[in-house]
């Protein structure tokens, strides 16, 4: 397993990353545990969660996947010996705290909850899940500009983090679908004011999905902002098991409809391309996606996820996995005629 530094925290992380968020959905608490067996002893110690999960986000649900994370690190009595994760959530929830939002108040309301159900006394890494303000995310395309007076600033969120950082309660500070824009005003406002400067960011990134690419990898490079990426399959799509309508049993696109970022026709049409290059080249589809993740130089962290032994086994194996000169160039050329179909 690879080792990588997440930016300049002195905190290392396997280039594998566990994550989460069909805890407590998908998932019952024994194989989250399974799951959590298997991938440290196979050498993975960077683990994913967000105080929203598991997902689709539910009131009656909010806050488990944690509690299965928390349960788990109350058996192992190994707390040191993985790096732990999570996120405060974004506005647009309502069924948390009335509304999350990232002032400083919510801020130390999430960090407490998800201590105490991470049964911890420390978060390594602790994640803005999504602006604040008004902006691109989630897929969406088409900047429209809205000064969104009632935006929490910037200041007063990382001035919070400060305070959580000061209090020994995080480690290191990171952001999450954020924009290139984002990630320079915050590292700005580190040198600045004196705030802890951001270490990661966690965005999306596929075969499907190389938008990081445009203004965040160089970021990524010149900053030392890695990037922790997530949806590496695409809800799984990459994995060719949904093609031609297909809806396996359990799978996550067969049991939740509102996940169709990965659905469109011209995402069909490359995904049919990327799986033909994989059957063609003797690789699994899914491993083969995840092996191009892994490759790329801008990234710290590649979030692999699971509802399976079976599906965890096989992400695992993409660590060792190598892509060719000639897998490359092929998916280079799908790339170039059909560019990012899902951002």
């Amino acid at each position: 397993m690879q080792i990588r530094p997440l930016g300049d925290t002195g905190i290392d992380v396997s280039r594998l990353c566990l994550g989460t968020m069909t805890f407590g959905e998908q998932n019952s608490e024994a194989e989250a545990h399974e799951q959590l067996d298997r991938a440290v002893a196979f050498g993975i110690n960077f683990i994913d969660t967000a105080e929203m999960y598991p997902v689709p986000p539910k009131a009656d649900t909010q806050g488990r996947t944690e509690a299965y994370i928390g349960s788990w690190l109350k058996r192992r009595s190994a707390r040191d010996d993985v790096i732990i994760a999570t996120k405060a959530a974004g506005p647009g929830l309502e069924h948390i705290r009335g509304g999350p939002r990232m002032s400083r108040s919510h801020i130390h309301k999430a960090i407490d909850a998800s201590l105490s159900r991470l049964q911890t006394d420390y978060i390594d890494l602790y994640q803005l899940h999504w602006p604040d303000r008004s902006t691109n995310y989630f897929g969406r395309l088409g900047y429209e500009h809205d000064e969104d007076e009632d935006a929490i600033p910037l200041e007063e969120t990382l001035a919070a983090l400060k305070e959580l950082v000061d209090a020994g309660k995080v480690r290191a500070i990171g952001l999450s679908n954020e924009t290139p824009w984002g990630v320079m005003r915050c590292l700005r406002l580190a040198e600045t004011l004196g705030v802890p400067r951001v270490a990661s960011v966690q965005n999306p990134y596929n075969l499907l999905n190389r938008s990081f690419e445009v203004g965040l990898a160089e970021i990524a490079h010149r900053e030392g902002v890695g990037l922790l990426a997530y949806s590496p399959l695409g809800f799984g799509v990459l994995s060719g098991k949904y093609l031609d309508g297909a809806r396996p049993p359990k799978a996550r696109l067969t049991l939740y409809e509102r996940f169709k970022r990965y659905t469109s026709e011209v995402a069909e049409e490359a995904t049919r391309a990327y799986v033909q290059i994989a059957r063609d080249s003797g690789l699994d589809p899914a491993q083969m996606a995840l092996a191009y993740v892994n490759s790329r130089p801008f990234l710290t962290s590649n979030i692999i996820g699971a509802t399976s032994m079976e599906q965890l086994e096989s992400n695992l194996a993409s660590e060792s996995l190598r892509l060719d000169q000639e897998v490359i160039e092929a998916i280079e050329a799908v790339h170039r005629r059909l560019p990012n179909p899902c951002p």
